[in-house]
């Protein structure tokens, strides 16, 4: 009997030390194509695995019966945890190559603050966990432990076309993205675009970009409103232009109309195309077009009044109605609007600011230009400074070039000033020098002043004056006499004769 037993443990022994080598060659050995096709090696290292983990099992039955030695046992265990390390890879390489996320929405709204802002919607697209997790039959705690299911730290960027982050904040982060549980990150626009990129980063390093149409609002129905020259300074009697760029955020109506609120009834505005100049007064945005441009052109009047005050800016409002709710805007152009009221109807508007500037206009005026006079003489007239324009003359000057050794003199040198419409008058006295030969003379007369802080200069005038040659009144007595001599010769020789 002790023969048997004696027998029956070395049989043992010799199963045990030949079962890692029998082992060894059923394991499979490291095939290159398992990076490629990486679900069939982790089914390849799955089976690896539980084939060890079985090998492990009885060879720690053996040693507990003290039928191998402990280094055997730590063999197995050895490569049992080289084969779990190598399970653990594949099964991590399968669940980083099947993560995936995409962009669900991306919705560009208008802010109550008048920012632009995106919200761009991501989803967990990594629906290949449970179908590989049926397929290998993984049921175990490793692969639960790993949550397949979720990708972690997501950041999130938002670029325009030369690769500049134009969101705020620069980058936003998702913790956890689970699968069937979107999640949205909110950005404020830096650059007003309808076209952006999506950067992302997320799970082992893995990135991807996307360059997506920016979808409309469709909760809402406005167009937002802008301007670059809000505020601008105009002279009365002048017409100025303020460029408006209209975007529509709206999924219910796409015609509005546009309207002016708190400008006085003096100036003149209309709407018009800044391309073709047509006039306008309602727009409508189609499916492919949710941008477009107009231009509002406002003329003041010739003359400041109680409604426009020179040097005090007028606000006023440039507001776009959807077509459908104008009866809630019946009083618009007899009331004073305020911005909280046009906020409450939440309507698109833009405040616009024009500043009623004034210069003055010099005319120079005379009864006559021409004047003929001897060289012992001098001319005077008077000239008439008259401010044709909008705003206060100040220095009014009236300056006299004359030709070389004239004498000039100009009353008074210069007026103070002259209000809208107002007259002055300069006397102007020219005199020639004593050696003047007889011809004409030309002075230029030159005039200019200060309106608001700026230069103004009239019109030049030219006077021409005409000096008579100088009478010799010895010279026309001896004509005269000779004359008279003639006459009484001819007579006394036309007695004399007729007597004959």
């Amino acid at each position: 009997m002790r023969r048997l037993l004696m027998l029956c443990s070395t049989l043992a022994i010799l199963a045990a030390s030949l079962a890692p080598s029998s082992f060894g060659q059923a394991t499979a050995a490291f095939n290159q194509r398992d990076d490629q096709y990486r679900l069939l090696g982790l089914k390849r290292a799955k089976e690896s695995y539980e084939l060890l983990k079985s090998e492990f099992d009885r060879q720690k039955s053996l040693f507990d019966r003290q039928l191998i030695t402990q280094q055997e046992l730590d063999i197995a265990r050895s490569r049992l945890s080289d084969a779990e390390v190598n399970y653990q890879q594949s099964l991590l390489a399968v669940l980083f190559e099947e993560q995936y996320i995409s962009v669900r929405s991306a919705v560009k709204y208008y802010a109550k603050d008048g920012t632009r802002r995106v919200r761009i919607t991501l989803e967990n697209a990594s629906g290949g966990s449970a179908e590989f997790q049926k397929l290998l039959n993984i049921e175990d705690e490793l692969f639960r432990s790993l949550q397949p299911d979720v990708i972690p730290n997501v950041y999130v960027s938002i670029l325009n076309d030369q690769g500049a982050i134009i969101g705020q904040p620069y980058e936003a982060k998702i913790p956890e993205l689970k699968h069937g549980a979107p999640q949205s990150v909110d950005f404020t626009l830096l650059q007003d675009l309808d076209a952006v990129s999506v950067y992302l980063i997320y799970g082992n390093g893995s990135q991807r970009t996307m360059k997506i149409f920016l979808q409309k609002d469709a909760s809402s129905n406005k167009v937002a409103v802008q301007s670059e020259q809000f505020s601008q300074e105009v002279e009365l009697g002048k017409a100025a232009t303020f460029d408006l760029t209209l975007e529509l955020f709206s999924g219910v109506g796409n015609t509005f109309s546009l309207e002016v609120a708190n400008l006085p009834r003096a100036v003149g505005r209309f709407f018009k195309d800044p391309a073709g100049a047509a006039r306008l007064s309602q727009v409508k945005f189609t499916e492919s077009t949710h941008t477009k441009r107009a231009a509002l052109e406002i003329s003041l009047p010739d003359r400041p009044s109680d409604e426009v005050v020179m040097d005090l800016p007028v606000e006023f409002y440039v507001v776009v109605i959807p077509h459908d709710r104008l009866a809630d805007f019946k009083e618009f152009q007899t009331r004073v609007w305020t911005q909280q009221e046009l906020e409450a109807h939440d309507v698109g508007f833009v405040r616009l600011e024009v500043m009623p500037r004034g210069k003055g206009k010099l005319l120079v005026r005379s009864t006559q230009l021409f004047h003929a006079i001897h060289d012992d003489e001098s001319v005077s007239f008077t000239v008439d400074c008259v401010n044709e324009g909008s705003n206060r003359l100040d220095n009014i000057e009236v300056k006299a070039d004359v030709p070389l050794n004239w004498t000039k003199a100009v009353e008074p040198t210069s007026l103070t000033s002259l209000a809208i419409g107002e007259e002055g008058r300069v006397t102007c006295t020219f005199t020639p020098p004593d050696d003047i030969a007889a011809g004409k003379y030309e002075v230029r007369l030159r005039s200019s002043g200060m309106s608001a802080g700026q230069p103004v200069v009239g019109e030049d005038k030219t006077v021409t004056i005409e000096i008579l040659p100088s009478s010799n009144i010895f010279g026309i007595a001896l004509v005269v006499l000779l004359i008279l001599g003639l006459v009484a010769a001819v007579v006394v020789f036309g007695i004399r004769l007729s007597r004959k």
